[in-house]
């Protein structure tokens, strides 16, 4: 192996001007006095080299998490694969990691794995160059010592950060099979930074995509959020498409100017649109306007939805992406609440309006009504029927119930016509 010394180069004038976050500068300083070596490492160097402000700031050490315990009372050990250490300070987290060492077959001989293959336990220490031989992209491979201000970039980071491209540590089709995911990362990482992704990667995107029916439904369900929940949703969804990896994360996914896929790109800008507002999103409410589509498309029957097909098909919609994606039970409810309450939305019997407007899940689905107008090029009087009766006072709201239970027919169909097809 060679001396990891000669990895060592001159910080950027960005890096020795930047300020980093106080308390992992802390973290930093109390390891090294104990004689560890500490780095700032990953994002947080990247970010600062682009001008993007620095949210997470992971520190990674020659210490082992048990050393690194007994240095901060305040931080626990997580994970049982991948140990890891939480330093807390009031509610600040510093995720701190201990060097890992390279999958060499004498290291790769003491990791833990199940019958099937799958790694149990891979906490096999190492040294910085090792660590670093271990991390996807070059970009993500910079450990920065703010104390001591010497930058470790064994793989030219820095210069491919400028060039603002993501390029593979080692041979991506080898690094693919490895770890499959890398495929997603590659691409959430172009999207967020804007950058250009390396062809070596492309090839081995789709050389090796389909390597991702192997990853756990949990896992890919967290790649899900990370790729669709952080602002940049409409973008990733259009490259995964064009890499044909989007069939790993969503199970239906409409034909090109399809109403199926104008309701779902309306969804992605939407959610994309309230991040950057400040306002709360959830994955519970993107994935039923993505499914939706599929939903109607099997419950319509003679140009309106069969409440016979609706309610039993909504189990087997979920179920068709919980192979894909492990969706948390709690988005269950959440999605079949926000599909029934569709129906309601379109029938306003009686006094039921006043109902459905209680219904704590009542503004997503007026939301998803919104986008299915949208998407169905519909000029529905649905939509402006429920925005006026969240509004007005209660006599207006018995006056329009009354007027719509006067002008509306006896026909008790369901759905948008620009939706039915």
């Amino acid at each position: 192996m060679s001396n990891p010394n000669n990895s060592f180069v001159s910080p950027p004038k960005k890096l020795l001007q930047n300020k980093f976050d106080k308390f992992a500068e802390e973290i930093i300083k109390q390891l090294q006095k104990k004689g560890h070596d500490a780095y700032l490492v990953g994002g947080c160097i990247r970010d600062q080299l682009i001008d993007i402000p620095a949210k997470d700031f992971d520190v990674a050490t020659s210490a082992t998490p048990e050393q690194i315990r007994k240095i901060f009372k305040a931080s626990r050990i997580i994970g049982k694969r991948f140990k890891l250490v939480h330093v807390y300070k009031g509610s600040q987290v510093i995720e701190v990691s201990t060097f890992r060492a390279s999958g060499a077959k004498s290291n790769r001989e003491k990791i833990v794995k199940d019958q099937l293959g799958k790694i149990l336990r891979d906490n096999v220490w190492g040294t910085i160059e090792e660590d670093c031989e271990r991390r996807d992209f070059t970009i993500n491979s910079l450990y920065f010592d703010p104390i001591q201000k010497k930058l470790f970039d064994r793989h030219q980071g820095v210069s491919d950060s400028y060039k603002r491209k993501i390029v593979s540590i080692g041979d991506p089709m080898l690094r693919f099979e490895e770890d499959p995911v890398r495929s997603l990362r590659a691409v959430r990482f172009a999207t967020k930074l804007n950058f250009k992704i390396d062809k070596q990667i492309k090839d081995a995107i789709y050389e090796k995509g389909y390597l991702l029916s192997s990853i756990s439904n949990a896992r890919r369900f967290d790649e899900f959020n990370k790729i669709f929940m952080h602002g940049k949703a409409q973008h990733n969804f259009e490259k995964l498409e064009t890499f044909d990896l989007l069939k790993h994360l969503v199970s239906h996914v409409g034909q090109s100017n399809s109403y199926g896929y104008r309701l779902q790109m309306s969804a992605l800008i939407n959610t994309d649109n309230r991040i950057h507002e400040g306002k709360s999103v959830t994955p519970g409410f993107l994935l039923a306007a993505i499914l939706w589509p599929k939903l109607i498309e099997i419950a319509t029957v003679e140009d309106s939805i069969s409440t016979r097909r609706f309610f039993p098909n909504m189990d087997k919609i979920l179920r068709d992406q919980q192979i894909l994606t492990a969706v948390p039970r709690r988005f269950y409810t959440y999605i079949k609440d926000i599909w029934s309450l569709q129906l309601r939305l379109q029938s306003r019997i009686k006094n039921q309006p006043f109902k459905v407007l209680q219904h704590p899940r009542f503004r997503a689905a007026y939301d998803l009504l919104l986008l299915r107008i949208e998407a169905s090029n519909s000029e529905s009087e649905i939509g402006d029927w429920w925005t006026k009766f969240q509004s007005c006072n209660r006599q207006t709201k018995l006056e329009m119930i009354k007027r719509h239970r006067e002008n509306s027919s006896n026909s008790k169909k369901f759905g948008l016509s620009g939706e039915l097809g």
